[in-house]
């Protein structure tokens, strides 16, 4: 308790020209980090396709280091910086940090891994909790995630500990799409599948040189395909779907094949 009393005892002895200093530390880091932020995402913008996502990868990292440097400035201005001052502060924020933020410390602690494992990053399409987006931006606290329908969804770091989170792209630029067709179970399998593929493959969306997969399921009211083909650019995901359907559509009617009508039961209200 003595202890802990002598480390803040020293905060008497702090003068206007030590407070305006703290105060200037913390405005400059936070002019700092939001030039930073604007810099690298317009550098983000105009870079080559394949440095995009590394560039956005800078963003957490930089915010990061600003932060720590101005903590790393303002707590030797605060605290006289001897060894039982500093254990005797670090049980104090220990204990701040369990007992009054502690859903605050979990998803911090749950960001910093987040970082440092790289377990998804600006730019990467994601799923957490039903919700599928791009990362926009991963904050000390919470990841930023904006929605095929530009919604922004924000999701704490602490998720991490307690959920699945499934990353679709990774780091890379190209990802996994997959168009779905039903059809009438009367048709000749064979053919459809390599048209399919034919049109997959032509499909100015696709990434070039990887490959086109078309699989086939047999369902009560039909068969079901599952084309699966990598996108050029992650961002252009839905397009491709979107052209796939479409000219796939076209494609199946001039073979004169009919599509899947899935059978559905109406209730009537209970009175």
């Amino acid at each position: 308790m003595n202890q802990s009393l002598s480390a803040w005892g020293h905060l008497e002895k702090l003068v206007w020209r030590d407070v305006l200093i703290v105060v200037a530390t913390l405005l400059l880091a936070r002019l700092l980090i939001l030039a930073m932020q604007r810099v690298l995402r317009r550098s983000a913008e105009r870079a080559r396709p394949h440095r995009r996502l590394s560039t956005l990868r800078m963003v957490p990292i930089a915010r990061l280091l600003i932060r720590a440097a101005a903590i790393v400035a303002i707590v030797p201005i605060l605290v006289e910086p001897t060894l039982p001052n500093i254990l005797a502060l670090s049980a104090g924020l220990g204990l701040v940090l369990a007992y009054t933020l502690k859903d605050y410390g979990s998803s911090f602690v749950a960001g910093l891994v987040t970082v440092l494992e790289n377990t998804y990053q600006p730019g990467d399409w994601i799923e957490v909790d039903g919700t599928y987006g791009e990362v926009k931006a991963i904050g000390g606290r919470a990841i930023h995630l904006v929605t095929a329908d530009d919604t922004e969804v924000i999701v704490p770091h602490s998720r991490l500990w307690s959920t699945s989170i499934f990353n679709s792209s990774s780091g890379n630029r190209s990802l996994l799409c997959v168009a779905n067709f039903y059809l009438h179970p009367d048709h000749d399998a064979s053919a459809v599948r390599e048209k399919l593929s034919e049109v997959a493959s032509s499909s100015s969306f696709r990434k070039p040189d990887s490959p086109v997969t078309v699989i086939a399921l047999e369902k009560p009211f039909g068969t079901h395909y599952r084309v699966k083909a990598y996108v050029r650019e992650s961002r252009e995901q839905f397009l491709f779907i979107t052209d796939l359907t479409i000219r796939s559509k076209d494609i199946l009617r001039q073979m004169n094949i009919r599509f899947a009508q899935a059978p559905y039961a109406e209730t009537e209200p209970h009175p």
